[in-house]
């Protein structure tokens, strides 16, 4: 990771850190999405946790919000079993602190 480097409105640093402190919590689905949401945001994974729109690297503010968006979406869905809806809070709450909507990551 360089030095600068950004994820979101966050440095990637602290990006990483929030990633480092969750993995080592209590497993649930919650944390799982929060993970694949920080992993996604750091550029670690090759698709976004929800959507599954392609990431060939950090992907942009812009594509990060567009994945808040559609976990508001899908969260006000009420169709969504309990357990699919605790993985898309964790990746809401994630991402929802990268790009600056939230002060405290989850």
């Amino acid at each position: 990771m360089r030095d600068g480097a950004r994820s979101g409105v966050r440095a990637a640093a602290d990006v990483a850190r929030a990633h480092d402190r969750i993995r080592d919590t209590e497993d649930g689905a919650r944390r799982r999405g929060a993970l694949a949401a920080y992993r996604w945001a750091l550029g670690r994974a090759h698709s976004a946790p929800l959507t599954g729109a392609a990431a060939g690297d950090v992907p942009s503010l812009e594509a990060l919000t567009a994945e808040v968006d559609a976990s508001l979406v899908q969260l006000e869905a009420t169709t969504r079993p309990s357990v699919g809806r605790e993985y898309i809070q964790g990746v809401h709450d994630a991402l929802a602190w990268v790009c600056g909507h939230s002060d405290t990551p989850p």
